[in-house]
């Protein structure tokens, strides 16, 4: 499932801007491939982080990944609901499976973001 009004990347995150605030979760094929998600270590608020910069990670039955930031921004919320149920990021990676929100610090960072007809097409060449 793809949702409609959010930003994606190659790696399978998402962004949800509203103003200048960045929502950011990882996306359903994401949750799909890691499997039963078993532990999610958040950033701290307050910290900062360059596009690409290594921004949580995800623990599942399977691996763990590295997710990565989308845009450059400073952490200015977590989901601490995931510290003790990271299973919401597979039952409902683009609601109650956010992982933070920041401030976007560069708002050129979203340019190269995949709308999510972009995305779709980019998932049938994987």
């Amino acid at each position: 499932m793809v949702v409609d009004g959010l930003l994606y990347t190659k790696e399978h995150e998402w962004v949800k801007v509203e103003g200048g605030i960045a929502t950011i979760g990882i996306s359903d094929h994401a949750q799909e491939q890691l499997g039963e998600i078993t532990f999610v270590e958040l950033p701290a608020v307050g910290q900062e982080f360059a596009k690409q910069g290594e921004l949580a990670i995800a623990e599942s039955s399977k691996a763990a990944s590295d997710i990565y930031s989308p845009i450059s921004g400073k952490v200015t919320e977590i989901n601490t609901e995931l510290e003790a149920a990271p299973e919401k990021v597979n039952e409902d990676c683009y609601n109650s499976g956010w992982f933070c929100k920041m401030q976007i610090t560069d708002p050129s960072s979203t340019k190269d973001l995949m709308d999510a007809k972009q995305y779709e097409e980019y998932l049938k060449g994987i």
